[in-house]
C-alpha cells in the first residue's frame, strides 16, 4: 500500500523541523511527505529543503499564498498532489513515534477511515524539544497529559480500538483515509475560513457517504507540542456550516478538490 503523509504547517518552523525529523525516522517509510503550507514565510521553505536533502523519499512543499487561515484549501492542494492511495494526515506540531506509519498501514481497511489519539506534551517539555531538537528517550514524563496514550501495544489496540458513528473527538492531527474516499466527498470544504470544525464537517460527509469511523487506540502514537489556542473568531460561522452538512446529510461539498482542479486547469488559481 502506498501511503502519502501530509503535514500541515503555518509559520512555526521549529515545530515543523522536529515533526519532519520524526517523519524521516519511521520504520516503514511513506511513499512521500507533503507539507501543506498555508502561506508561511521563506524560513519554513528552508526547513523543508533541508529535510528533503537528507530524506530517502520525496519531501514536497505544497505552498499557497497567505490569505488568512485557509486550512481546508491547503489540505485539498496537498491531497490533489498526493500519489499515494492512502492519506495519513498530521499537523506540523506533531511528533510521530517511529512505528507511526507502520501502524497506520496495518490498520487501513477499505470502507473505513481512522481517528488516532495523541499525547499532550506540557509547555516546559515542548520548549525543551524545540530548543534542542532532541527527541530521544520517553516523552511521558511529569506534567504530560493522558499518559495512557504513550503505550503502544498490538494486544491493547486490538481490544480497545472501536467503531464510532459520531464526530465527537475528531482531530485531524492524527487522521487517515483512502484518497479515493476523500475525492468521492470532494475533499475538505473550502467555505471554512478560520479555525474550527472543518475536520468535523469532513468527517460528517465521510460518514454520510457510508464509511465507518475507527478510533485507533494504543497504536500510531503521536506527541502534540504545546501551543496557545488559535483565534476562534470564525467559529460561529463554521458551526453553522457544520450544522448544515449534518442536518441535510450531505456527502459532497461544492467548494472542494474538484472545484480547485477545474480552476487550476483553466488558470484561475486561488
Amino acid at each position: 500500500m502506498k501511503i502519502s503523509l501530509i503535514i500541515t504547517t503555518y509559520n512555526w518552523k521549529d515545530a515543523l523541523a522536529v515533526s519532519l525529523k520524526s517523519a524521516l525516522n519511521q520504520t516503514k517509510e511513506p511513499l512521500e511527505i507533503i507539507v501543506a503550507d498555508d502561506g508561511s514565510n521563506s524560513d519554513t521553505a528552508q526547513v523543508i529543503e533541508e529535510a528533503a536533502a537528507r530524506a530517502t523519499v520525496p519531501v514536497i512543499h505544497s505552498w499557497q499564498q497567505d490569505k488568512g487561515f485557509r486550512l481546508s484549501t491547503s489540505r485539498n492542494k496537498a491531497i490533489g498532489r498526493a500519489r499515494g492511495d492512502y492519506i495519513v494526515l498530521v499537523d506540523g506540531d506533531i511528533i510521530m513515534e517511529k512505528h507511526f506509519i507502520l501502524d497506520h498501514a496495518r490498520t487501513a481497511r477499505p470502507g473505513f477511515f481512522v481517528q488516532g489519539t495523541r499525547v499532550l506534551l506540557g509547555q516546559d517539555l515542548s520548549m525543551e524539544i524545540l530548543n534542542t531538537g532532541n527527541m530521544s528517550g520517553s516523552f511521558c514524563r511529569r506534567g504530560v497529559e493522558n499518559k495512557k496514550n504513550c503505550l503502544r501495544s498490538k494486544l491493547l489496540s486490538r481490544l480497545f480500538s472501536f467503531k464510532r458513528k459520531g464526530m465527537n473527538g475528531v482531530r485531524t492531527c492524527n487522521f487517515a483515509f483512502w484518497r479515493e474516499d476523500a475525492l468521492a466527498v470532494n475533499g475538505f470544504n473550502e467555505e471554512f475560513i478560520g479555525w474550527g470544525r472543518e475536520d468535523s464537517e469532513f468527517t460528517a460527509r465521510l460518514l454520510n457517504y457510508g464509511l465507518i469511523r475507527r478510533n485507533l487506540k494504543f497504536n500510531a502514537l503521536v506527541y502534540h507540542l504545546y501551543h496557545a489556542n488559535n483565534d476562534r473568531s470564525h467559529l460561529a460561522e463554521n458551526d453553522r456550516l457544520l450544522e448544515e452538512t449534518v442536518s441535510r446529510k450531505r456527502c459532497w461539498c461544492e467548494k472542494g478538490i474538484r472545484r480547485r482542479e477545474t480552476g487550476e486547469r483553466s488558470g484561475t488559481q486561488t
